[in-house]
């Protein structure tokens, strides 16, 4: 998604979270149906996001805020693999 999706916004009910547009809940323009797209936080409360998997919905840094992905340093070394060499 191009905007960051709020984790607990104030009204949810008065808005459609169906696309990137987030229309006025009378309102709809993005055609994907007559009906609003309900927040997450209307349907499983106010901690949604601990149920389930939102990776494709919240970014990274919104996961690793919610502690739902361990923090990886970005220097980590990769581990190195020995092979035994053939000879012929």
């Amino acid at each position: 998604m191009a905007k960051k999706f709020p984790i607990a916004p104030k009204h949810p009910e008065r808005i459609c979270w169906g696309c990137d547009k987030y229309c006025v809940a009378d309102d709809l323009q993005c055609g994907n149906g007559c009906e609003r797209i309900q927040h997450p936080i209307e349907l499983d409360g106010a901690e949604w996001y601990k149920k389930g998997d939102w990776s494709n919905l919240l970014s990274p840094e919104q996961m690793q805020e919610l502690n739902l992905v361990p923090i990886v340093p970005e220097s980590t070394p990769k581990p190195h693999i020995k092979l035994p060499v053939k000879k012929n």
